[in-house]
């Protein structure tokens, strides 16, 4: 297993119906000023900070490559950007006032917004499908939900929900499944100690393949529980008060992304002694990771775009955890503009 792992982050998620800790605390506190975007001294530069929603990796390539080829700075930005970590909640940087801007999951944004009146709003979407998925071996492919059925299944306690709606969506009985807990380390899938595990499918074929064996994997998403991930949200007061820096964040950041995926090798071995270091992984990591999440993020609509049928999928596989959303928690007037 990887000394740093994204998938680390998923104990956070609040599709297991976990709230943020002293949110009702940080709203009073925060009231309703916004203090994280100020300017850097020049009429013509802004600052404006992001809050990232983990380590670097390769799952933040457009930002690297837009800081350094400088995209910001050519939209007139000084962008301030924060790695998250285990210890990091993106909706709490918002609230704290340390950013006005934060990636985030969406069922953690809108499980806030709904069970906490947290002031957020949803303004763009990275991965225009979520990465998760269930893993097993090409050996012993498990290619559907209904090739579950018998099977053992290691789920983290923070997907339980989302594969439950996904059992529910595809017509399998989650009794007829064996699901056990998993630890985020796919070496008992390696030896054959269980049939399929819930991770990231974006990363943990390439752990499973240095292990010695080939992945195979689909998509939750594909299979009903269609929702975003790393969506770009920001407080109602940044909205009103920031609107032309956050649009121009997007724009610079969707030229990063465009710009990484026009060789998804290029850019990985770059940043090896910079945004990669100290990591634990390899370039080589990277670069499998960059190529297997261009699919999840390039959209018809451009990247970061929210189609209304898209928000209402959202929406509908929330609702199957029991997340009530509604439309207004996603304003797409700002893709408009980019």
């Amino acid at each position: 297993m990887n000394p740093i792992s994204r998938r680390q982050m998923l104990i956070r998620a609040s599709a297991a119906g976990v709230g943020l800790a002293g949110l009702p605390a940080f709203l009073a506190a925060c009231g309703g000023d916004d203090s994280s975007s100020s300017s850097s001294g020049s009429s013509d530069v802004t600052k404006l900070t992001m809050q990232a929603a983990w380590v670097n990796d390769a799952e933040f390539m457009g930002y690297f490559v837009a800081m350094t080829k400088g995209y910001y700075t050519e939209q007139g930005l000084d962008l301030n950007y924060l790695s998250g970590g285990p210890d990091v909640i993106p909706e709490s940087s918002l609230l704290s006032g340390v950013s006005p801007l934060a990636l985030t999951t969406p069922d953690s944004t809108i499980n806030a917004i709904v069970n906490d009146g947290a002031p957020f709003v949803i303004v763009g979407a990275q991965y225009q499908k979520n990465p998760i998925g269930v893993i097993s071996l090409k050996k012993n492919p498990i290619n559907s939900p209904a090739e579950l059925v018998g099977k053992t299944l290691a789920v983290p306690a923070s997907n339980t929900l989302s594969v439950e709606a996904m059992l529910k969506l595809s017509g399998v009985d989650k009794n007829d499944v064996n699901i056990v807990p998993y630890a985020y380390d796919p070496t008992p899938l390696v030896k054959g100690e269980i049939d399929a595990s819930i991770d990231f499918a974006t990363n943990v074929p390439y752990t499973i393949q240095q292990a010695g064996e080939e992945a195979t994997s689909f998509l939750l998403y594909d299979f009903g529980f269609t929702i975003f991930n790393d969506t770009v949200v920001v407080t109602k007061d940044a909205l009103k008060n920031n609107r032309a820096e956050i649009i121009k964040w997007l724009r610079a950041s969707r030229m990063g992304w465009e710009e990484n995926f026009k060789d998804t090798a290029k850019y990985p071995p770059e940043f090896a002694e910079t945004y990669f270091k100290g990591t634990g992984r390899t370039v080589d990591n990277e670069v499998f990771f960059n190529g297997a999440q261009k699919p999840l993020i390039e959209a018809d609509g451009g990247i970061y775009s929210m189609s209304e049928e898209a928000i209402e999928a959202n929406l509908a596989a929330l609702a199957e955890i029991g997340v009530k959303g509604t439309r207004d928690m996603f304003d797409t007037t700002l893709l408009e503009e980019i």
